[in-house]
């Protein structure tokens, strides 16, 4: 397994710009007002929201109460695709909305905020990426969702963190050397767990990245008996310190299925409603991302998720503005891959063989 170290120019909208521009919370008045609102609009616009388990708890419930989705990235592709609505509302960051654009280039794609974006995604770009690929053509490329349509549409394979050890470890019995992209926590657990020859580039998730075990340790010594949620975009000292590792929907099914009543959670605390909302008698605590000298303990949220809001909603299904646009000429080339994911997805489900790889 190696790594790559790629230099690329600052974002140009750093995470400070981010945070500036997360919405102000809403009274309850107003927040009731604009929920009515928004139900009345997606009926009218024959729309469907679709959330990502990061995002405001509001903008989860109202998915859930509208006929829409909360889920990872890879069921948010699969329900946009398959929904009859014309319209979806995607509450995430870019690189979902433009991939319910690849896979639906006939409907209208609208997102509260067009700049909520992706550390991986802006530490992937596509001119480096491709360069990097060039360099290994003996190599199935294979990447990770959080990534532009353009490097979508370099790669052989786009998988989310609920599928990646499976797709990789089908690779690897077929004889295939992987070149991984963007995430390297992801990408090393990925090589540890399937044996597979895995070349990494090299990003990070600016969330899942500031885990830190030393402090994860000390939180378990106080909350015996708690068991540990780790997504795998964390450092490795992270990973194994965790009782179970996995992607969103897997954090969700093993904290619904273990006997513990307590759980410290290594991802994003938008998760923490979902949890809380399925688990009402089970205590989940954050994770620290923060050392012995800061100010907090744990910041684990993303700021480009947070600048998903409820007004925002309103006014892209009153406006038709913040629609999402994909070159026509990627949309082929970066749905191929995507397509190929859904497809082993769906036969790892019934048990099907997948053409071109084997046995599900």
């Amino acid at each position: 397994m190696s790594t790559i170290d790629v230099a690329y120019e600052q974002p140009a909208c750093p995470t400070q710009h981010a945070w500036a521009r997360v919405p102000t919370e809403p009274s309850q008045a107003e927040r009731q007002a604009l929920k009515q609102e928004i139900k009345a609009l997606l009926e009218a616009r024959n729309a469907v929201m679709v959330s990502h388990y990061y995002v405001h708890p509001d903008l989860q419930d109202l998915a859930e109460a509208t006929g829409g989705i909360v889920s990872d990235s890879l069921e948010m592709a699969r329900f946009g695709r398959d929904h009859a609505a014309q319209t979806l509302v995607v509450s995430g960051v870019r690189f979902m909305g433009e991939t319910a654009k690849i896979l639906s280039p006939e409907k209208t794609i609208l997102m509260p905020d067009l700049d909520a974006t992706c550390s991986l995604d802006l530490g992937c770009p596509i001119d480096a990426f491709g360069a990097f690929c060039d360099e290994h053509p003996e190599r199935t490329v294979v990447v990770y969702a959080n990534t532009s349509a353009a490097v979508k549409a370099r790669a052989d394979w786009v998988v989310t963190s609920s599928c990646a050890l499976e797709i990789v470890g089908a690779l690897h019995a077929q004889g295939q050397k992987i070149l991984w992209g963007p995430d390297k926590h992801l990408g090393a657990y990925i090589a540890k767990q399937t044996g597979a020859d895995v070349l990494l580039w090299e990003g990070s998730c600016i969330v899942h990245d500031e885990f830190k075990s030393a402090e994860l340790r000390d939180l378990v010594a106080k909350n015996p008996g708690a068991e540990v949620l780790v997504h795998p975009e964390s450092p490795a000292d992270v990973v194994a310190l965790a009782d179970a590792v996995g992607s969103t929907s897997a954090i969700l099914r093993a904290a619904k299925n273990s006997s513990a009543s307590t759980f410290i959670v290594a991802t994003d605390n938008g998760m923490l409603h979902k949890l809380r909302s399925e688990n009402p008698d089970k205590l989940f605590l954050e994770a620290p991302t923060a050392g012995h000298s800061a100010t907090c303990k744990s910041c684990a949220h993303c700021p480009w998720m947070a600048m998903n809001g409820l007004a925002a909603v309103a006014h892209v299904l009153r406006t038709g503005g913040n629609a999402v646009h994909v070159d026509p000429a990627l949309i082929p080339r970066a749905r191929a891959p995507i397509d190929r994911m859904l497809a082993f997805t769906a036969a790892l489900k019934t048990g099907t063989l997948v053409e071109g790889i084997g046995a599900a």
